[in-house]
């Protein structure tokens, strides 16, 4: 008797190598995906009063405490642009940067009894928190955008370059970046959950060594190779500069960042691939 071999839609097998990513599975699972990014957004705001209200209420606030301490108390400059153009400017790439890496970095203590109890490609989490908070900056960007024609309704000299094309990548670059940033965090937060508490104040730290409340132009020049040496200087900069016509925009230093954030995001895809295979052992 012929014995007839079965075929199997899909075979779950432990990977042989640690660069195989499997990739293609993302797309495979994109309606598990998206539903991620569903719950991501809705538990936001779920059981708040305001409720996708503080998605505009958190950068309002922040710029004006920024035009409050950094403008009026400690004078510093704004590139000659409007104190709520400038800080607004720069929060709004900042807050998608933070949040995406505060967000990822708990991708596996946060999901340990989901990742415990049915397969599907573990890096579809930190994915979808990316995709969630391009929603969140969508709105931000749209509140920027809407200050800005009101200033230039209201006479102010916007003098925007044609390099704004590039904006689509500047995005790109900050959502690797966090990404690769948050995937590494992540597993590191298997073991060391107190990790959690230092990405939180290194990324209040790190905000100080990137121009979102000073302009390049008023740092001290000893400082400014440190300064345009993090990766994300040299997008909020290009920002400013495409969008604004203020701060400076260089391509080198563009594409510093831009390799930077292709060595970070895959750093992190094969840390993060690691990590998935052992991390029920561990917690």
């Amino acid at each position: 008797m012929k014995v007839q071999k079965e075929e199997w839609t899909l075979e779950i097998t432990p990977r042989s190598s640690l660069f195989a990513l499997n990739l293609k599975n993302i797309w495979r699972y994109r309606d598990l995906l998206l539903l991620f990014v569903k719950r991501d957004i809705v538990t936001f705001y779920k059981q708040t009063i305001l409720g996708p209200l503080w998605f505009v209420i958190q950068p309002v606030l922040t710029t004006l405490i920024f035009m409050v301490v950094f403008g009026n108390i400690a004078k510093l400059s704004t590139d000659g642009l409007p104190p709520v153009l400038f800080y607004l400017s720069g929060i709004v790439i900042w807050n998608y940067f933070s949040e995406c890496i505060r967000a990822t970095s708990g991708a596996f203590t946060a999901n340990e009894d989901i990742f415990g109890k049915v397969y599907f490609p573990r890096v579809i989490v930190p994915l979808s928190t990316v995709i969630a908070n391009l929603i969140r900056f969508g709105i931000q960007l749209g509140l920027f955008l809407l200050i800005l024609a009101y200033h230039v309704w209201q006479g102010v000299v916007v003098e925007p370059s044609w390099w704004v094309l590039l904006f689509p990548l500047l995005i790109a670059l900050v959502a690797g970046l966090s990404l690769g940033f948050g995937m590494i965090v992540s597993s590191l937060t298997t073991k060391y959950r107190d990790m959690t508490f230092l990405v939180t104040f290194g990324i209040q730290l790190m905000m100080y060594a990137t121009p979102v409340i000073y302009p390049l132009s008023e740092a001290p020049e000893k400082y400014r190779p440190l300064i345009m040496a993090n990766p994300m200087s040299p997008i909020i900069e290009a920002f400013r500069y495409t969008v604004l016509g203020a701060g400076s925009f260089s391509g080198p230093s563009l594409a510093y960042s831009a390799g930077f954030t292709v060595v970070v995001l895959i750093l992190g895809l094969l840390v993060f691939n690691r990590t998935e295979k052992t991390f029920m052992d561990v917690v």
